[in-house]
Formats: C-alpha cells, structure tokens, sequence
C-alpha cells in the first residue's frame, strides 16, 4: 500500500467555502500535487471498474493520500468527478483551423471519435465514456459535464465564424446547431448504439453538417 500524506498537507477552505468550491480551488506545490494524484486515481478507477468501485476509500488508498484528505477537499465522489471536469476544462484547447469549414469539422470529429474510443491499456471504457456514463449517476458530475460541454461549444464558435468570413456559408447561422449536427452521429453510433468503429464516420458527418449549413438549414 502507497505511503499516505497527512490531510494536514492541503490548506483547507473553510466550511463557509463549500463543496464545489473546496473542489474547484487553485492551489500550487504540494497541493496541486495531490490533486493531481487523487484526480488521477479516479479517471483510474471509473475506467477500470465503473461509478459503482468509486469510494473516497479507495480513491485514497490507490493515490496514496489519506482519506481524511479527500473527504476534506473534495468531500465525496460527486466532488471528486466534478473536479475531475473541471480540470478537464483547464486547458488550451481550440478546434483545429484547416482552411475549410468540412475539414475543420472532421478534425473536430476526430478528436471526438479518439476519445470515445476504449481505453489502450484495455482496461474498459475510454475516460470520456465513463464520465458521461457517470455523469447519470451523480448530479454533481452532471452539472460538471454540463458546463464541460458549453465550454467546448463556445471554444469551437470560431469553426463557424471563419467558414462565413471565407464565405463558404453565409452569416448568420446558428452555430450551435451547425456543432450538434457535426458532431452528434458519433456519440449515437459509438456510445448509444454501440457499434464497431467506422473510421470515415467523422468525415461523412461532417460533410452532411457542412452541406445543410450551405443549405442554410441552420438560418
């Protein structure tokens, strides 16, 4: 069994803080260490064994903390999975700019499609899968999720705005809806409808996307 660190390690919020804000807290050094640590062992854990094997217990034992630790930061799984979201979120990410608005779909599709792929250790279900799946089982998690994906709606915008300023489609569209309609056969085809992986699929959704925006379908 992993050596533990003292909860004494992690400056504590204050009750007045909260939940999601204990979870939600930037800290560096030391801290940010065991965040790490504990986020990690739980993207672990829900891969490999599912929402039902996550326990603050086993969550500690497997990042090598003590439990003390977790139920003071994060205060339960909903805190740890929401906090698991939001540093999914902490990040740089924008869509790729290919040149033109079919081609900046399938990239977008693509990552899309990597990410609802199994887990390459073979473990299970890849991360995004699991969260999503989790996200079911705990309000906490699926207002995470919530806010995960309008971060990426409003990050993939452009998409759409440099399709109108190429004039590939005209202006006024809405994005959203463009977004959804690219994107939205690969989670039916791969997550509800479990079928075998089709590599051309985020290609041939983002065609059929990208000819019903110059349809103006999206107007």
């Amino acid at each position: 069994m992993p050596s533990h660190t003292d909860a004494s390690d992690l400056s504590d919020p204050g009750p007045e803080a909260g939940p999601e804000a204990a979870a939600r807290r930037r800290t560096g050094g030391r801290s940010a260490r065991i965040r790490a640590q504990v986020l990690e062992a739980v993207g672990g854990l829900l891969v490999e064994a599912g929402y039902d094997a996550l326990t603050v217990d086993a969550v500690a034992e497997r990042a090598g903390v003590h439990r003390t630790t977790v139920y003071r930061r994060w205060r339960d799984i909903g805190g740890l999975l929401a906090d698991v979201l939001d540093a999914a979120a902490d990040d740089t990410w924008r869509p790729a700019d290919t040149g033109s608005l079919q081609d900046d779909l399938t990239a977008l599709n693509q990552e899309v499609f990597d990410a609802l792929q199994p887990d390459e250790s073979g473990a299970g279900a890849s991360l995004t899968t699991a969260l999503i799946a989790a996200s079911f089982r705990s309000p906490e998690a699926a207002r995470a999720l919530t806010l995960f994906w309008e971060d990426r709606y409003a990050r993939s915008a452009p998409v759409a705005g440099r399709a109108v300023d190429r004039g590939e489609i005209p202006p006024g569209l809405n994005t959203r809806a463009l977004l959804v309609t690219a994107t939205a056969p690969l989670y039916q085809e791969l997550l509800l409808l479990r079928g075998a992986p089709d590599a051309e699929l985020p290609r041939r959704a983002a065609r059929a996307a990208c000819a019903a925006a110059r349809a103006g379908v999206f107007h």
